[in-house]
């Protein structure tokens, strides 16, 4: 028989076309799971011997060959292998090379199915709260400049045309209230997010003894999945973390805009540092706001995916 991929080739007599390979695989975007992955590794393998599944040796043995596969990956000296697929093999095959048969038994009670919707909880999970302390700096930032600039007036415009007079700090204060109810959708998102399905194996669970409320608490998540179907199938969560990102975008594509026009020579209302400025090649006296233009442009794109 033809060598096939040892991880679920044992029924086939030929090789996986070499098109297939790089077709299926995922491992070129979805490597930047890693971490995650292996924190979930470290979680399961910890439950794995508290239910009696793994020694204490094996434990350790895997604790220690994941440690290694992270400083390897963090240090870019990781060999990743399309024909391994996706990020969950290439560490369970490196695993195995580091400590032998115990690496295998890292898989019991779990599959990629499972460990994929868990390791994207994680990193989306990650990605709010990161995101949650930007909002918190720029809105601090918004706070600071509008107390200082309470008594500035500008005119209002509707339709571009100077409509009524309002306060500098008036206006900063809405951007305020929009990253307010940005946080809110994404702290709502996570809660949602933050449901384990890691043990409801391909589909159906497992009928091995593992204690996945362990698990959970081990990963920090609130509760677990409570239909294996819908763990491994569920991506709502992203979807709606994609939401409350492009709603996100879009009040920073507006006040962006604003600050393109507010220091345009027509308008003069605000002069942008010159460290967050670009220059022309053949137009000295031109100083072009590229940051909020560029932040507009990642809108776009944003939108786009």
């Amino acid at each position: 028989m033809t060598s096939t991929n040892q991880s679920w080739g044992g029924r086939f007599s030929q090789p996986t076309d070499e098109f297939v390979k790089i077709f299926g695989a995922s491992v070129f975007f979805d490597k930047i799971l890693a971490p995650y992955d292996i924190e979930g590794s470290k979680a399961h393998a910890t439950m794995l011997e508290e239910v009696g599944l793994l020694s204490m040796a094996e434990k350790n043995q895997i604790l220690t060959g994941l440690d290694q596969i992270l400083a390897e990956i963090n240090a870019d000296d990781f060999e990743w292998s399309v024909a391994l697929e996706d990020v969950h093999m290439n560490i369970e095959s490196r695993l195995t090379q580091l400590i032998g048969h115990a690496g295998k038994k890292l898989h019991t009670g779990r599959s990629r199915n499972d460990q994929v919707a868990t390791d994207i909880r994680l990193y989306l999970r990650d990605q709010v709260d990161h995101i949650l302390t930007d909002i918190k700096h720029l809105q601090l930032a918004l706070l600071d400049l509008a107390d200082t600039e309470t008594n500035t007036i500008l005119p209002g415009f509707t339709h571009l045309q100077a409509a009524q007079p309002v306060s500098f700090a008036h206006h900063l204060m809405a951007y305020f209230e929009m990253f307010s109810r940005d946080a809110e959708r994404l702290i709502d998102c996570r809660k949602r997010m933050n449901s384990m399905p890691l043990g409801s194996a391909a589909l159906a669970g497992t009928t091995y003894p593992i204690n996945r409320q362990r698990t959970a608490e081990l990963l920090g998540f609130d509760r677990i999945c409570l239909n294996s179907l819908d763990g491994v199938s569920d991506r709502d969560f992203a979807i709606e973390f994609l939401s409350a990102a492009s709603m996100i975008m879009m009040h920073l594509s507006r006040f962006s805009e604003e600050l393109i026009l507010w220091s345009s020579a027509q308008f003069h209302f605000i002069e942008l540092p010159d460290s967050f400025c670009t220059g022309s090649s053949i137009m000295p006296q031109k100083k072009n706001p590229d940051v909020p233009e560029l932040v507009r442009g990642k809108q776009v794109a944003f939108m786009a995916i």
